[in-house]
């Protein structure tokens, strides 16, 4: 028998030796969740619950694989009878069996997105929708969309509303798409993912009998994460339980950041509503942070009205202030956090124990330069690196070109951006051109025109209307910041960038972080050496093994679930984090909060929020910012010495 109250602190404890019903447990950060759900497992078998009537919801199926290894061990027991794993997982399961009650063969097969992209494609040819000729959205897009309206379970025209409304006029053929791709589906019997969790609920939902079945077959249910679910996960998880109302799911609502995937906040915040006899638990024991830490995250969740209120309070003692560091611009913020970081690797923490945050990609542009100059390793978590991205290397394409007019990759790219214009067609204008003392003129003769292949003659007067816009700046306003303005709002990649990118807005942020960045060099020639000698620079990096000791560089939203001795919270000023375009999303800003929460949370040793107090840029000149408001928010609240929840640094030029 295991002795629980040894093993478990009290908090942990009265959730596992709960008899059942509805539970809610609000697991605060860093307080033990994964443990209190594997013992909860346990104590369940142990006390003669037949594995396979328990149901494990997970939102990695190595979280499950983990947790189902660990109640194994407690009880040196098979427990592979379980049915856990992810949503997706289980309702592949359950689908294998019962899919033919919909109309599907049971060896349907599940596509992946690349399958499902082309499938698409093929809908869109079947319907005579070109996108290349039509400006309309590539597949990809197009698969985004529908799946973003399935997940979320909104009508396609709100959702284009309110997350594509430069696609609202389009309502009617995306309408079209999404139907022939749901019968193309069924015909060729295949789901893509979001079909096995809608395939699932309408499974449920159509069959009462079957329902009731399997209702009374998983006698208890556990979610995890409970807070990240959507509506259709929500409802299957609801109707699985139905019979014996055995639902016990685990999160943290302060921890709910992910609504831009279709993750619904109203589950956790709703669930004692939809089951009035719940019965609510807190996990508020950090095992994680020190108390001062905790002390500034707890004051920072306090304004958010949607909230179960809790206090993480720590297990361990004493620890500094969190510190916030108001620098004199951007390049000192880089600046001092590469320097705080080499004092701190003299000192002996290894690298992978430090962690960079920020709310955006773009933010982390001049630290990367910086971290490069400095010789200081560090891997991306938020994507790609910064300056090796597509959007990035389309628009410096253009740049390049203008400094020197014979960068064949660089035309390449930019005329594979027009519709038309594939690598043979390619090859035959390269050939001209190259021949040719300026082919920034050249392009614009009635020669080239003339051995221009017919379909790709729209594509190319796209090509040259782009260049002569970029041409008709002085030559003192051919500077990035400028270039980049005339791109997104004086031809089509504005368009292009919506049409070909599901994140369009994300990747316009960069772009325009680009520009307010290139500010800093003197010449566009010097801006495009520098980063042409970083992204040499990654290159060789990228050959290192993946497992060095390196800093970690991640927005928030990669970051949540991790954790670090010492993170780095960087551009803490109003209209980054917040973020000024997340703030005009319904319930955006409790949302950016519990981001910020989020970060905070991250640190186990110590914290640094640090802001440029002034940011440049060509147009404006200098801008004073303001700290975040969370940052407000928190300075007040306790005035008293020794609650002060920041210690604050102003770094100028004497730093």
């Amino acid at each position: 028998m295991i002795d629980y109250e040894k093993e478990l602190n009290s908090e942990q404890y009265r959730v596992v030796m709960e008899a059942g019903g509805p539970l809610l447990v609000l697991a605060g950060a860093g307080s033990g969740k994964t443990r209190t759900l594997t013992y909860r497992v346990a104590r369940l078998l142990e006390n003669g619950v037949p594995p396979e009537r328990i149901l494990l919801a997970t939102f990695t199926n190595k979280a499950a694989r983990s947790m189902l290894n660990r109640v194994e061990v407690i009880l040196n027991s098979y427990a592979g009878k379980i049915l856990g794993g992810t949503f997706h997982h289980i309702a592949h399961i359950l689908l294998r069996s019962y899919a033919y009650r919909l109309g599907y063969k049971s060896n349907f097969t599940i596509v992946d997105s690349e399958d499902s992209r082309q499938l698409i494609s093929t809908c869109m040819a079947q319907l005579k929708i070109d996108p290349k000729l039509s400006k309309f959205p590539r597949s990809n897009v197009i698969s985004e969309i529908i799946g973003l309206a399935l997940n979320t379970q909104s009508n396609l025209e709100d959702l284009l509303q309110t997350r594509y409304p430069f696609f609202l006029h389009l309502v009617n053929e995306i309408n079209q798409i999404a139907s022939l791709y749901v019968q193309k589906k069924k015909e060729l019997s295949v789901m893509d993912f979001d079909d096995l969790l809608c395939n699932c609920r309408a499974l449920l939902l159509d069959n009462p009998d079957l329902l009731n079945s399997l209702s009374n077959r998983f006698e208890h249910v556990l979610v995890d994460e409970y807070q990240d679910t959507n509506i259709i996960q929500a409802d299957i998880v609801d109707m699985l339980a139905s019979a014996h109302k055995n639902l016990m799911v685990v999160g943290d609502d302060s921890q709910s950041i992910y609504s831009f995937r279709g993750a619904n906040f109203s589950n956790i915040i709703n669930f004692p509503s939809r089951y009035p006899d719940c019965k609510i638990f807190k996990l508020e024991t950090n095992y994680r942070s020190t108390p001062q830490i905790l002390h500034l995250a707890n004051l920072s969740i306090t304004n958010n009205e949607k909230q179960f209120p809790k206090e993480l309070r720590a297990v361990r003692q004493g620890g500094m202030r969190p510190v916030m560091v108001s620098a004199q611009n951007v390049l000192k913020q880089a600046d001092f956090v590469a320097q705080r970081i080499t004092e701190l690797s003299r000192s002996g923490i290894q690298l992978k124990e430090i962690a960079v945050l920020y709310r955006a990609h773009y933010h982390s542009m001049e630290l990367q330069m910086e971290f490069v100059r400095r010789n200081i390793p560090f891997d991306i978590r938020s994507g790609i690196r910064f300056f090796e991205q597509a959007h990035i290397k389309d628009v410096t394409s253009y740049m390049r070109i203008i400094v020197n007019p014979q960068d064949e990759l660089a035309w390449r790219r930019i005329l594979i951006m027009y519709p038309k214009i594939g690598k043979v067609t390619i090859e035959k204008l390269w050939k001209y051109l190259v021949k040719e003392e300026n082919p920034l003129e050249a392009i614009f003769s009635d020669d080239f025109l003339k051995i221009t292949p017919k379909q790709a003659k729209p594509g190319i007067e796209e090509c040259r209307n782009t260049i002569q816009a970029l041409l008709a700046l002085q030559p003192l306003e051919r500077v990035p910041e400028k270039i980049i303005d005339v791109l997104l709002n004086k031809t089509g990649y504005r368009i292009y960038l919506q049409d070909n990118y599901s994140d369009a807005f994300s990747r316009e942020d960069d772009l325009i972080g680009l520009g307010n960045f290139s500010a800093k060099f003197p010449r566009m020639e010097d801006f495009l050496n520098e980063l042409a000698l970083l992204t040499n620079m990654n290159k060789e990096e990228h050959l290192e093994h993946q497992q060095e000791d390196k800093v970690i560089l991640s927005t928030i939203h990669q970051a949540k679930g991790l954790e670090w001795a010492y993170v780095f919270l960087i551009w803490c000023a109003d209209g980054m984090i917040p973020l000024q375009r997340a703030l005009k999303e319904p319930g955006g800003e409790e949302e950016e909060r519990r981001l910020f929460y989020v970060a905070v949370t991250r640190a186990k040793d110590q914290l640094y929020l640090s802001t440029p107090v002034i940011d440049y840029t060509r147009s404006s000149g200098a801008l004073t910012l303001s700290p975040s408001r969370f940052i407000r928010e928190i300075s007040p609240l306790s005035l008293q010495d020794e609650m002060r929840p920041l210690e604050h640094w102003t770094l100028y030029d004497e730093y």
